[in-house]
């Protein structure tokens, strides 16, 4: 069972430390959401492991009529639903191929910023940790906490914070705000267009056609 006052990781670690590409990818994904160390990223690559194997495991036990299954993945489901991993009406085929900025996206730090409360990422974080932000009526300073969707419309400053001043230096403007909309809208864009295109490369290089599908 282990010592009750210390607790485990709740995390894994790489299998190997020295792998070119997942290095780079990692730091990518650090910069994109003002993280603090790569530690948050394999939180988030434990989180979604996690829900993979409960998927895969369900869609198992489904198969072979299993009443208990259809209903932890209904609550499964739920869940994801709840946390915003997911929309509504999703399967369990939807949480294979979850990533790892579905998880990250929720983030109480990536939240703030989505609501044009502060103007970068690292000033989202630097707002959680002293205190600035308020949540269901509450401070809560973990950037890193998981937001559901009834949490989100309840995120604000503090009351006490000298942000909910409009005239605040540091205070977002409502056209920076929309302007960091849209360049996160266009990031967005780009990026689905490049995994499209990564795909039908993958898929002319398999030599898989549209017709196949339909076939």
């Amino acid at each position: 069972m282990g010592d009750p006052k210390f607790s485990r990781k709740t995390y894994d670690t790489p299998s190997h430390p020295w792998q070119g590409e997942r290095i780079k990818a990692e730091v990518e994904v650090v910069r994109a959401f003002g993280l603090k160390n790569k530690t948050e990223v394999w939180k988030a690559e434990t989180v979604l492991r996690n829900l993979r194997k409960q998927s895969r495991d369900l869609q198992a036990r489904l198969r072979l009529d299993d009443a208990q299954a259809k209903i932890e993945a209904d609550l499964l489901l739920a869940k994801c639903g709840r946390l915003g991993y997911l929309p509504v009406g999703s399967d369990l085929n939807d949480i294979l191929v979850l990533k790892n900025e579905d998880v990250l996206s929720r983030r109480l730090q990536t939240i703030v910023y989505e609501k044009g409360l502060a103007s970068t990422m690292k000033q989202a974080r630097q707002m959680v940790t002293h205190g600035h932000i308020f949540m269901n009526g509450h401070k809560v300073t973990v950037p890193g906490y998981i937001v559901s969707r009834y949490e989100e419309s309840t995120i604000e400053f503090n009351p006490a914070s000298p942000f909910t001043d409009e005239m605040h230096p540091m205070r977002v403007s409502s056209e920076q705000a929309a302007a960091n909309a849209a360049m996160r809208a266009k990031a967005e864009a780009d990026k689905a267009a490049a995994d499209a295109a990564a795909a039908r490369a993958d898929a002319e290089e398999a030599g898989i056609t549209a017709e196949d599908g339909v076939n």
